[in-house]
């Protein structure tokens, strides 16, 4: 049986005529962080759609936790322990902090309605931010503490991995690093999180493994601390600034894990 959370197998899909992922597969390790990388249109939220259930694969195969899942529902996918952060964060602007939770929380209250008030309870403790603001409409918050909300939501149905999509989008440098704050103490808890970003040096920082997405296939892929900062540079495209960061952010990660 494969040690692997997530696994993608060969997945081709897209929109109509126009084929966006090409044989695309890749993994997700139990208790790890993965990213997924790549230019815009390489197709890196199109796979996520396909892993959370939002988009169909025409062929191929999409495991997780050793069951083929490829044609569950969404609603399936999270009572099996997945949870969805998605693009733009998408928090009802018009309902309350914990009204936002609470939907979250939708599979856990059919299913099992007696945990609902420990779970909130639990999320509140882990985030005193959102307890504070509970009764706050979700729209009046910053951008920063809306992607606190989106993930806090995205852990009402205790996953055993967060699927998060380019979570620090349209942030401010000082939310980004709360938000890298929030993730990793949500990876501390045990949650797996599979994270596509554009930002690169933030998932580098994050991330054990990441994946690196062009035309809808996975060209580069490895534990961080192994990764060649050259090779990320000529795949992404990166200047000589970023690539200065890229290879700061891979000697780090080699010298924790030599450590």
């Amino acid at each position: 049986m494969s040690d692997h959370l997530l696994e993608l197998h060969g997945i081709r899909t897209g929109f109509g005529a126009n084929t966006v992922l090409h044989d695309c597969s890749y993994h997700v390790a139990e208790g790890e962080v993965a990213g997924v990388l790549g230019l815009n249109g390489a197709g890196k939220s199109v796979s996520l759609k396909v892993v959370a259930g939002l988009l169909p694969a025409w062929s191929g195969r999409v495991m997780f936790r050793g069951e083929d899942i490829t044609k569950t529902s969404v609603e399936e996918r999270v009572a099996r322990g997945m949870g969805h952060v998605p693009q733009g964060r998408q928090v009802f602007a018009d309902l309350t902090v914990e009204e936002n939770l609470r939907l979250g929380a939708y599979t856990l209250r059919r299913r099992q309605r007696d945990r609902y008030r420990q779970t909130l309870d639990n999320i509140f403790d882990r985030f005193p931010l959102l307890a504070e603001r509970k009764d706050q409409l979700a729209g009046t918050m910053s951008g920063g503490q809306q992607a606190m909300l989106a993930v806090g939501r995205g852990l009402m149905s205790e996953p055993k991995l967060l699927v998060i999509d380019e979570p620090s989008a349209g942030l401010s440098p000082v939310a980004v690093k709360e938000l890298f704050e929030t993730l990793h103490m949500v990876h501390g808890l045990g949650v797996s999180i599979l994270l596509v970003e554009q930002n690169v040096t933030f998932s580098l920082k994050l991330a054990d493994r990441v994946h690196i997405m062009q035309r809808g296939q996975i060209v580069y892929e490895g534990a961080v601390a192994e990764l060649d900062a050259d090779k990320i540079a000529t795949h992404l495209g990166v200047g000589r600034l970023l690539h200065r960061s890229l290879t700061t952010a891979t000697r780090t990660k080699a010298a924790a894990a030599g450590s």
